[in-house]
């Protein structure tokens, strides 16, 4: 028995792939056959035929920014729930954040997280805690953590102050060749900060957070890097890496251009949020609670500058900060409202919506964006539609029409500030693990039922 998706678009920029064509996969998850064109591919009695009519075959999306809340805060979200939130958006991997209830410090807390993900329909990766309890002072075990399979750490929601932790930060990732992700912000600027500081804060009367405190961190950071590889303090075939988490204004994609210039490993991502919210729309929110997040929701302008970043390839990948809390947090004066919102099941219909119908990006960028570059960046195993790989796809409507509503989603929480919004693109469901899940499936039944 094997699966047939046929006459679909199967688009794979890695690759440099975009054609029409039909893909057989065996029971267990390796594919047998590609066929390009429209010739349908041979079918026995017992295989399942998916017609596609056209619709997108992508490698699986990666978010690689989420938050799952398990352990700890498990009546937001759990790996069960946040991973059928994710397949449901069309992903069949994230990365999770370490800023759990404990934080996932040490190796216990990614054997946690590893034996509970082997059921879900998607891969869990594990981002390891950069300071132990991602309080700032001391590092966690980076060379545990390799050994367990991390590629990352970070003290996401809390950048790290002290400038020689930091220093030393880069020079143990670099001996295990693990990527460091910063949550850029100057904490003595925005504390007690609720939203962008501007024209909108005022109006509201709410403490801002100066945009400033992001590209302050960052260009710490970048020159810390700068002086490590001038004075060669550290062995040249493991130089530091580093990826700019939510970036979210124009001063610190300059720092980010800068620096891949001179030769820096870095990279950064953007959320959907930010690329197609702004402080503005805070303001005129009925309910504000789901805009207020950090970093925050910037000015017009630096939305633009995102979309420019997007577009010229400064932005080397598009992560939802999947941020889910229970309504109680939400629903409260601004000033009391927790950070952050979900986004795995309107990320893709966002990107769509907003950047390819747009013509800001082509629909192989978004892919590119959403898939293939967040697994390069963590140094995950590529996907490639070939014979003998293992499938592992998101599938693609890019023309359906759809309206998001609190009722459909499938993460507990359902703090987003998109919710009665109209998109367009949706994910019909995704193969992985040997196994089709969501809308494909009675999608599937009817093809047998027909054949």
């Amino acid at each position: 028995m094997s699966y047939i998706f046929q006459n679909a678009r199967i688009l794979n920029p890695l690759q440099q792939l975009d054609c029409i064509g039909s893909i057989k996969v065996a029971s267990n998850g390796i594919i047998e056959a590609i066929v390009f064109g429209n010739e349908p591919v041979a079918a026995s009695p017992d295989d399942w035929v998916i017609d596609l009519q056209g619709q997108i075959i992508a490698p699986g999306l990666f978010d690689m920014h989420c938050h799952f809340r398990e352990p700890g805060q498990e009546y937001k979200e759990t790996l069960e729930s946040g991973s059928n939130a994710a397949a449901a958006g069309g992903f069949t991997g994230v990365a999770l954040m370490p800023n759990t209830k404990p934080v996932i410090d040490s190796p216990l807390g990614v054997a946690y997280i590893r034996h509970h993900a082997a059921t879900l329909p998607i891969d869990l990766e594990v981002i390891g805690a950069m300071t132990v309890g991602s309080k700032g002072e001391h590092l966690a075990p980076y060379g545990k953590f390799r050994s367990y399979g991390v590629t990352a750490v970070s003290d996401d929601g809390s950048a790290i102050q002290n400038s020689q932790i930091m220093r030393l930060a880069f020079e143990y990732a670099s001996n295990f060749d693990l990527l460091i992700i910063q949550h850029c912000e100057e904490k003595s600027l925005t504390e007690g900060g609720v939203m962008n500081e501007g024209l909108y804060s005022t109006k509201l009367g709410l403490k801002g957070i100066p945009e400033v405190s992001e590209a302050i961190t960052l260009s710490r950071d970048l020159l810390l890097m700068h002086y490590l590889e001038k004075h060669k303090l550290h062995d040249p075939l493991k130089r530091p890496r580093y990826h700019v988490a939510h970036i979210s204004t124009k001063a610190a994609l300059d720092l980010v251009r800068q620096a891949k210039c001179d030769g820096l490993q870095v990279t950064c991502e953007v959320t959907p949020h930010h690329f197609t919210l702004s402080d503005e729309d805070l303001f005129h929110a009925d309910q504000k609670g789901n805009y207020i997040m950090k970093p925050p929701l910037s000015s017009v302008k630096n939305r633009a500058a995102l979309l420019e970043a997007l577009a010229d390839g400064t932005i080397d990948a598009i992560a939802t900060d999947h941020a889910p809390h229970a309504s109680h947090e939400k629903e409260c004066p601004s000033d009391q409202a927790a950070f952050g919102i979900i986004g795995l099941e309107t990320s893709l219909g966002l990107c769509i919506t907003e950047l390819v119908e747009k013509k800001v990006i082509t629909i192989s960028r978004a892919i590119e964006l959403l898939s293939v570059n967040p697994r390069k960046i963590l140094n995950l195993k590529p996907i490639l539609f070939s014979v003998g790989e293992q499938a592992n796809f998101s599938i693609i409507d890019p023309e359906a029409e759809w309206t998001v509503t609190a009722d459909s989603l499938k993460s507990k929480s359902s703090n987003t500030p998109f919710l009665n919004r109209s998109l367009k693109g949706k994910a019909t469901g995704i193969f992985h693990k040997g196994n089709i899940n969501f809308e494909l499936q009675s999608f599937l039944r009817r093809n047998q039922h027909n054949q």
